[in-house]
């Protein structure tokens, strides 16, 4: 499958998540409907993919996504009334942690699904 085709799919598991949860709840909650969603989609995922971060070559700590789909995308969850340029920051970082040449940055927090899709203008294929 394309990255465009997966990333399609990935957001409209979050679409029937949100569809059918509302906003209002924890991330977890999220999290872990839109992993029931991905599974039944047969969408391949990780979750809570741990990645170290480095400054200059000295490992400084550790993230964990809330997703890397099919190897390529990076899935970032967010419940919040309005995602803020902090969060797409954030998402942005991730992606260029992971070397990952997609990520989508998801909040189920809104009356309506958001959701923005950030490139890696740093991607170096794998």
């Amino acid at each position: 499958m394309q990255l465009e085709d997966i990333t399609y799919k990935v957001i409209g598991c979050a679409m029937k998540v949100h569809n059918t949860m509302g906003n209002g709840f924890q991330e977890v909650i999220y999290q872990r409907c839109l992993a029931i969603e991905l599974g039944l989609a047969g969408i391949g995922f990780e979750r809570e993919k741990e990645q170290p971060i480095f400054y200059n070559s000295i490992e400084v700590g550790n993230r964990r996504a809330d997703f890397i789909v099919e190897n390529n995308i990076m899935v970032e969850i967010k419940a919040l009334v309005n995602l803020e340029d902090v969060h797409l920051a954030q998402a942005k970082n991730y992606v260029f942690a992971y070397n990952l040449p997609v990520g989508l940055l998801i909040n189920f927090g809104a009356s309506s699904l958001q959701y923005k899709k950030i490139f890696n203008s740093r991607y170096k294929g794998q």
